[in-house]
């Protein structure tokens, strides 16, 4: 359960990433409905990160819940040490900061927010190949948003 920090609502710094567009800082209010309205249904935590730095352990990607299920377009992919892909996120999302010994979502370290930003920046296609998924970031339109897909 998501409490909050007082009775009055604050904000929080998250990067929120988009299908078919760059990723962005954003403050985003701490209620369950307004992170549920960023990732446009019910939210899910997603804690895939490790790293020599141990703060990455409380790093969380929060999605929809049923945005794969939902037919939602593909977003980003979430990669092992290897550099494979071991998941892809559909639609929505954004990344925070989620200690465990927290029951409240924060906003990034710093230096944190930076390197997670320039990890999620570009936005992602996907392709079927004989080897697997193949990921390709690339720079999205000005004019409107790429849509990413599978073929």
């Amino acid at each position: 359960m998501i409490k909050t920090k007082s009775d009055t609502p604050y904000t929080i710094r998250v990067i929120v990433c988009r299908p078919g567009e760059r990723a962005e800082v954003m403050e985003i209010g701490e209620t369950l409905e307004a992170m549920q309205e960023v990732v446009g249904g019910y939210i899910e935590e997603y804690m895939p990160f490790t790293g020599e730095d141990p703060r990455e352990d409380d790093i969380a990607i929060i999605c929809n819940s049923e945005g794969k299920l939902n037919g939602m377009t593909p977003s980003r992919a979430i990669e092992d040490e290897d550099g494979h892909v071991k998941d892809i996120i559909a639609g929505p999302f954004f990344i925070c900061f989620a200690p465990l010994d927290s029951d409240t979502f924060e906003s990034f370290p710093p230096d944190l927010e930076e390197k997670y930003l320039r990890k999620f920046e570009l936005p992602e296609r996907f392709y079927l190949t004989d080897e697997g998924i193949r990921v390709d970031r690339y720079e999205p339109c000005a004019r409107g948003r790429d849509t990413p897909y599978l073929r």
